[in-house]
């Protein structure tokens, strides 16, 4: 029973959820989400490294699976930073807000957001830093379900590094290599990732499965 005069924000109730563990150190990723026209999804994400830290966001794309928005708040002890990313007529526009001091604690942290957003001109997806569920939006925007193995496509994801909320363009590829795996690669880093028949990760070597 809700208390008398409170004030609560509107939210949907989404009809899907997954977990991934992670493999690589103490933490996992929790998401609820729609994948019925397009992705709406809220999720939590914990680790243990570089410091203590936990993660929520939420996503939303068009129905073509372009990511439009993205929200997330990253928490630690004596810190916190948020990040808001909106996507229209090709442009991103991000804000940013920080409290305590992420800093003295990983002096190598960068700012929370993106100096220059316009550098994100051609991201369709985010990528939220560690995270199996950013995989599946170019999957299914690419419709790489259905193509055949050898086919290749290449893009720039807005890439959200953690703990930081730093925002970075970030060149990669997508390789489908049979039903149920394709190939990541950017820059020097190549994983084989396996995915189910809609295309979220089941494993991720070296990060995380469910």
């Amino acid at each position: 029973m809700a208390p008398k005069g409170g004030n609560f924000e509107a939210m949907s109730v989404l009809p899907r959820a997954l977990i991934w563990q992670r493999v690589d150190t103490h933490g996992a990723e929790f998401t609820a989400f729609d994948d019925r026209r397009g992705l709406v999804a809220r999720g939590a994400a914990t680790c243990a490294d570089p410091i203590p830290y936990t993660c929520r966001y939420e996503l939303v794309t068009d129905p073509e699976w372009v990511s439009t928005r993205f929200e997330a708040t990253v928490e630690g002890a004596g810190w916190l930073r948020t990040v808001r990313m909106e996507r229209a007529a090709g442009r991103w526009r991000v804000t940013t807000a920080e409290q305590g001091n992420l800093e003295a604690q990983v002096p190598s942290a960068p700012f929370p957001g993106s100096e220059d957003p316009s550098r994100l001109s051609d991201a369709l997806d985010v990528d939220l830093y560690a995270s199996p569920l950013t995989n599946t939006l170019p999957i299914r925007r690419l419709g790489l379900l259905k193509q055949p193995a050898g086919t290749t496509r290449k893009i720039t994801a807005a890439w959200i590094l953690l703990p930081s909320l730093a925002v970075l363009p970030l060149e990669q590829t997508y390789t489908v290599l049979e039903p149920g795996k394709v190939r990541y690669a950017s820059g020097d880093f190549v994983v084989d990732i396996d995915i189910d028949s809609d295309g979220f990760v089941t494993y991720y070597p070296g990060l995380g499965r469910r």
